[in-house]
């Protein structure tokens, strides 16, 4: 077991020891390395100021992701390379095409925010993506502008369509492919600075025995939320296991009857499977967070945490998925719809987590649809999630899946409704008098998102909505997105 954690900075191989594990990936830039170049606006993932590219060197392929540095910990980047805005001139600081075509379309004003956004266009062009403007609002939501300089920020984007790597770009991929190689490590690395200790494993086994012999260990896989815990909440993690290095959950297998997505699966590789089958899943997806958060977070990690207001649990819900749980050696499967027991608590044993969730594919008849109702579009947690299956043949509802988020102190299954619904006309009239189940199923507080009031309005008047687009599909209803999941 490794005491160090390795990666690489700017090119340069970095070690680390003896420091706090827990250290947020931009303190350690600014305050251990002197690299201020990110900065911080939030401390939440929210604005993408402190925005910074980690490659990895993935079955032979380098690929590079923007992530949040201000909630991404220090030891989460063990055999990684990391990419400030420092580091990404050229030599004799030739300044990046990036950089130029920021500087060409005027794309900087008081220019806080501007090294996140360079970095965010930087990793999208490392990875060969071109960005007309729709898919650039998409690329730039979780970057945040203060002077509201967008305009010429997208038109930077634009302007790097078709741009070839340069000669510099080529170089740095391969040299960062080659010396991660040599830092590869298969071992469990542990950083222990006498008061909080980080394990991450390299491997499912490890990681099994480790939260076993660990059951009051936070697990952690891409610290969306966890590490808000740190740095808003200024919580104190005694232990800390990761889930990032485990490989071997990282896969999304597709059987003719399910999808199979593990519990090391961000959701930028969870949207586009789900989306191929469940295309308003897809859309939805787009509106979690944004790209640095979709880059760092996982599915399972979104379940497992039991938020009563996270987005993906009412839609697996509806889809009749099923979580697999694994405790040691021992594995168990669950329906995702009992694994929430109540607030802040869900049947999973100490010691146990959240191995994959198995989502079935569409039978005939089904007709699934997904509505996130938050204050913004992009970049927002919702006030309301509701989701929707029905199946109807012959104008007769044969059978109802309906789950709400943000509704109850866990995501919960509209039952009275869809008991309501079965065995009915599929008509106005049977919805109408299904409405009053929701308040049988549901009785929603007041917070700052939403009243209570609002809450039970918007469920009524969803289900009202899913039918006027069942019936009526040429109607403009929702604003629907241009980008890779509108399909």
């Amino acid at each position: 077991m490794n005491s160090e954690i390795t990666f690489l900075l700017n090119g340069e191989i970095c070690k680390v020891s003896n420091i706090n594990p827990t250290i947020t990936l931009l303190n350690f830039l600014r305050q251990e390395k002197l690299l201020t170049g990110s900065k911080e606006g939030c401390g939440e993932g929210d604005c993408g100021a402190c925005t910074v590219v980690v490659g990895e060197n993935t079955n032979g392929t380098m690929n590079y992701i923007a992530v949040n540095g201000c909630i991404q910990f220090v030891a989460m980047l063990e055999g990684k390379s990391v990419w400030t805005i420092e580091g990404v001139k050229g030599k004799g600081n030739v300044l990046h095409p990036v950089q130029e075509a920021f500087i060409k379309t005027h794309g900087t004003q008081c220019g806080f925010c501007t090294p996140g956004f360079v970095m965010s266009l930087f990793a999208a062009h490392l990875n060969g993506a071109d960005y007309n403007k729709v898919e650039a609002d998409t690329l730039f939501a979780g970057n945040l502008c203060r002077c509201t300089g967008y305009g010429s920020i997208v038109q930077a984007a634009e302007n790097m369509n078709d741009q070839k790597l340069s000669d510099v770009d080529v170089e740095r991929i391969s040299q960062d492919q080659t010396m991660l190689d040599d830092i590869k490590n298969t071992q469990t690395v542990c950083l222990d600075d006498g008061e909080r200790t980080f394990y991450s494993p390299a491997n499912a086994n490890d990681l099994a025995k480790l939260y076993a012999d660990n059951p009051d260990a936070t697990l952690v896989a891409g610290a969306t939320d966890v590490g808000l815990w740190v740095t808003k909440l200024r919580k104190s993690l005694p232990v800390v296991i990761h889930l990032g290095r485990v490989f071997d959950l990282r896969s999304i297998q597709k059987f003719d009857d399910k999808i199979v997505i593990e519990a090391g699966v961000s959701h930028t590789d969870a949207m586009p499977a789900l989306a191929l089958h469940f295309p308003d899943f897809g859309e939805m997806m787009r509106r979690l967070g944004a790209v640095q958060v979709r880059n760092s977070g996982t599915l399972v990690g979104n379940i497992a945490n039991g938020s009563p207001i996270g987005d993906t649990p009412p839609a697996l819900m509806v889809l009749g998925a099923r979580l697999n749980l694994r405790h040691g050696d021992v594995r168990r499967s669950v329906a995702l719809e009992d694994y929430f027991i109540a607030y802040g608590k869900q049947d999973r044993a100490k010691g146990e987590f959240v191995e994959s969730v198995e989502v079935p594919l569409s039978k005939k008849g089904d007709a699934p649809r997904f509505y996130k109702i938050s204050k913004r579009f992009d970049q927002d947690i919702s006030a309301v999630c509701g989701c929707f299956n029905i199946d109807v043949e012959d104008a007769t509802i044969k059978s109802a899946r309906i789950a709400f988020g943000g509704m109850a102190a866990t995501p919960l299954r509209a039952k009275a409704v869809e008991n309501l619904l079965v065995g009915k006309a599929w008509t106005t009239e049977t919805i109408e008098a299904a409405l009053d189940g929701f308040e049988v199923d549901y009785a929603p507080i007041s917070d700052m998102r939403a009243s209570k009031e609002y809450r039970m309005q918007v469920s009524k008047n969803l289900l009202r909505r899913y039918f006027l687009e069942s019936t009526h599909p040429t109607s403009e209803t929702r604003l629907v997105g241009e980008g890779a999941f509108s399909l």
